[in-house]
């Protein structure tokens, strides 16, 4: 039952950056080409759907699966940009307080514990607000604000990781503290922080749906899942759809990542207790 969940979530992730990266050869038209005579063309499946939209039109009658495939690529970008910022700065901070101990770990914890005061999304949308809405800011705002599981796990694995016998070989055998971490602690912990990529990348996309849904995340014309669904509200009574499939396409990707990064949490622990 593991494997089969963790190959569903790995096949999801898998299926969602191939669209993402080959995203202008999938687009069966131009996500932002206007055809107000075809506004709310339904799915093909409903009545008065047609074969030349499969997911229909919005309200500009721009074409729903050619946005929908444009915003997983924005959403992935956005997820592994933020997990590689949030993944330097809190991987940095943690193996240094776990290394080095004492003051320096006393520091790091100090940061880390102000970083939990905060609430995330107040802040996100404080700071969307002031500077600006547009991609880079969103990836940069969730980023610096999502670095702190990686501090705590990648500093609890570094504390348990730094007494055992490779590291007291490698400093026997005259390795420079950077070798030792780099070369030694790093390598031994990855596994863990690999886990917590999972959880940070799910809730990157779902923060920025949320910014987006409040119109302070990506901006249009970009076809952000979550302001895919913001531009349907007002019709999701009437035309469910518009909502109803960004809405199920931004569900299966977060369910697909988090299976990914449970499966992948009982894979590797399992072997590292081998």
């Amino acid at each position: 039952m593991r494997r089969a969940a963790l190959s569903l979530g790995a096949a999801i992730v898998a299926f969602a950056a191939i669209l993402a990266i080959f995203a202008p050869l999938l687009m069966p038209h131009d996500p932002f080409a206007q055809d107000l005579t075809h506004r709310y063309t339904p799915p093909f499946w409903l009545p008065g759907g047609s074969s030349a939209h499969w997911l229909g039109t919005d309200g500009l009658g721009r074409d729903y699966l050619s946005r929908l495939i444009l915003g997983a690529r924005i959403s992935m970008l956005i997820g592994v940009s933020t997990v590689i910022l949030s993944g330097i700065i809190g991987t940095t901070l943690g193996v240094l307080g776990g290394y080095f101990g004492g003051r320096t770990d006393a520091v790091v914890m100090f940061i880390i514990s102000c970083r939990l005061a905060i609430p995330v999304i107040l802040v996100a949308l404080t700071t969307v607000f002031m500077v600006g809405s547009g991609l880079w800011v969103v990836v940069l705002t969730i980023g610096l604000l999502l670095w702190e599981r990686f501090a705590i796990v990648a500093r609890a694995a570094t504390r348990q990781v730094s007494g055992l016998d490779y590291i007291a070989a490698a400093w026997a055998a005259g390795c420079s503290r950077t070798r030792v971490i780099l070369g030694e602690i790093l390598p031994n912990i990855a596994h863990h922080l690999l886990v917590i990529a999972t959880i940070d990348m799910a809730i990157a996309i779902l923060l920025e749906a949320a910014l987006s849904f409040l119109g302070l995340g990506v901006p249009p014309p970009l076809p952000s899942w979550g302001l895919m669904i913001s531009e349907g509200k007002d019709y999701m009574f009437f035309k469910p759809w518009v909502i109803e499939i960004p809405g199920i396409a931004l569900l299966i990707l977060v369910l697909g990542i988090n299976l990914l990064g449970d499966g992948l949490r009982d894979r590797l622990g399992a072997r590292t207790e081998q």
